[in-house]
């Protein structure tokens, strides 16, 4: 049973929830590890990333509780580093390399941010094709490890966070499974980690997590590795499903990685 999360997120970005609140909920919970995992600095995000003051404080309170922890939970300090951001001016423990935005003819634009936006921007920056707004955030997550150097790739498919039941778009065209199949082909050839992410489920947001099904399938039958993440935004979300989804993934061939074990050098 893995009993490690190392995708969350505080106040010090958009998070509910203290570093300390965090880390008690995990104790709580008995978890072994708890990785942090703030969104980096981005100054077309600021609603949603850490300043650059906050991120010099994110990272003294982590290092805090690193210490006062010693023991009891391993503590590890990283960032979610978002594909656009400026690159990062301190050493972390681990990075997680997400795509949240895309370049649209009127600069970036957000693919998370509400159901309404997301169809919006296919509207008035794409044509109306929402088929080409998707092929243009898998071109950017094809891109993911390259400009981040990131040792997990955040939430593969967050283009379809709103997809529920296909609501937006028929996920079986065979144009937007082209373009994940090729960000995945691309993806794949680094080696990287990706990740299983249940923070959609948690949000209220979908019933499974990122990425689906068939693309868990698909990169795990090229050799694509994943662990579980949580991508808590709460305390109460911390681990979310992951029993559940421990049971289930076996099921598909698949097996999780321990990122603990990862970064402790026990596992490639």
């Amino acid at each position: 049973m893995i009993l490690s999360d190392f995708h969350m997120h505080t106040k010090y970005c958009d998070g509910r929830n203290t570093v300390e609140e965090m880390v008690k909920a995990a104790v709580g919970k008995g978890m072994t590890a708890l990785g942090f995992s703030g969104h980096s600095y981005a100054p077309y995000d600021m609603d949603c990333c850490m300043s650059p003051e906050g991120t010099a404080q994110y990272r003294e309170d982590v290092e805090k509780y690193k210490e006062l922890c010693d023991g009891i939970i391993k503590i590890y300090c990283g960032i979610e580093q978002d594909i656009y951001a400026p690159a990062p001016d301190a050493q972390y423990d681990y990075v997680i390399g997400s795509v949240h935005y895309i370049g649209g003819p009127d600069g970036l634009l957000p693919v998370d941010y509400k159901p309404e936006i997301l169809k919006q921007l296919a509207d008035e920056q794409f044509g109306g094709d929402i088929y080409t707004l998707c092929g243009a955030y898998f071109e950017a997550v094809s891109e993911v490890v390259e400009r981040t150097g990131c040792d997990i790739i955040g939430h593969f498919d967050l283009v379809s966070k709103f997809n529920e039941g296909d609501r937006l778009f028929d996920s079986s065209n065979a144009r937007y499974v082209k373009a994940w199949q090729a960000a995945a082909d691309k993806l794949l050839k680094t080696g990287k980690l990706f990740e299983i992410n249940t923070g959609a489920m948690s949000r209220g947001y979908r019933t499974s997590p990122y990425p689906s099904d068939d693309m868990i399938r698909y990169i795990a039958e090229r050799g694509g590795r994943f662990v579980l993440s949580s991508d808590a935004h709460r305390a109460d979300g911390i681990m979310y499903d992951f029993a559940s989804q421990e049971k289930r993934l076996p099921g598909m061939g698949i097996s999780l990685v321990d990122f603990s074990e990862v970064l402790a050098g026990k596992a490639l």
